[in-house]
């Protein structure tokens, strides 16, 4: 009996292929734009009124949000192939699983994104000012923009048990630094915390957790790095 390299039973794909997919798709999102660069200039907190204002003057700047939140969503379904195909000789079952709670994540944070197009379509018609009244949009503009956000975060608690999998995964593989798996597992408990807060202590704020995902920095740069120097598993025939 001979080895025989485990990239022959990957449908044309190898780990190195999957692992540069990866890293591509994770450098590539541009959902931190959108919520680091876009959002915070046209939502102004506590302030319904202001927040209007800055997005009426500003709607191709929430156009641009949009599309950004849209393509980080659809971008999660080629990650999650991606993710699948390289930790799939550690355990397929597992994997699969991994690969399907980053799939309903993806889905349920563009459902949500529903609440952003309702606020385009609220402000870019004239005729909803007419007949909501100032007041009344803005208190319409202030509950989907809030409505989008909880959403999300709902959205976010299955993304977290995506991580922690995928920490597990990561950690059992031999062919990825161990290190990577305790990043991703730590980064998943704050997300989960994270979506959760809003549900559980809507007066508090969780900012804090978003230091862990400087794990899933660190797993990206090493997948961008370094994915194309994955040792392929053996198998014995």
């Amino acid at each position: 009996m001979k080895p025989v390299s485990a990239a022959k039973s990957h449908d044309g794909i190898t780990l190195r292929q999957a692992a540069l997919v990866a890293g591509f798709a994770y450098l590539l999102n541009p959902v931190s734009y959108a919520e680091v660069s876009i959002y915070p200039k046209l939502v102004a907190a506590n302030n319904a009124a202001q927040t209007v204002q800055n997005i009426s003057a500003h709607l191709g700047l929430l156009a641009v949000a949009i599309l950004c939140y849209i393509a980080s969503f659809i971008g999660d379904v080629i990650l999650a192939w991606a993710l699948y195909v390289l930790l799939a000789p550690v355990n397929r079952a597992l994997s699969l699983l991994t690969a399907w709670c980053q799939l309903v994540y993806a889905a349920g944070a563009l459902c949500s994104v529903f609440s952003l197009l309702n606020v385009y379509h609220l402000l870019v018609t004239p005729y909803y000012l007419t007949l909501f009244g100032s007041g009344q949009l803005q208190a319409e503009v202030w509950f989907q923009l809030h409505s989008f956000h909880y959403q999300w975060s709902l959205a976010l608690i299955i993304f977290g048990i995506h991580l922690v999998l995928l920490g597990y995964l990561v950690y059992r593989s031999g062919y990825i630094p161990w290190i990577f798996g305790i990043a991703l597992f730590i980064a998943g408990a704050g997300w989960m915390i994270g979506g959760l807060g809003p549900y559980i202590l809507p007066n508090t704020n969780f900012d804090f957790t978003l230091i862990t995902a400087f794990g899933e920095v660190l797993f990206t740069l090493w997948l961008w790095i370094r994915g194309w120097k994955v040792q392929e598993p053996t198998v014995i025939s």
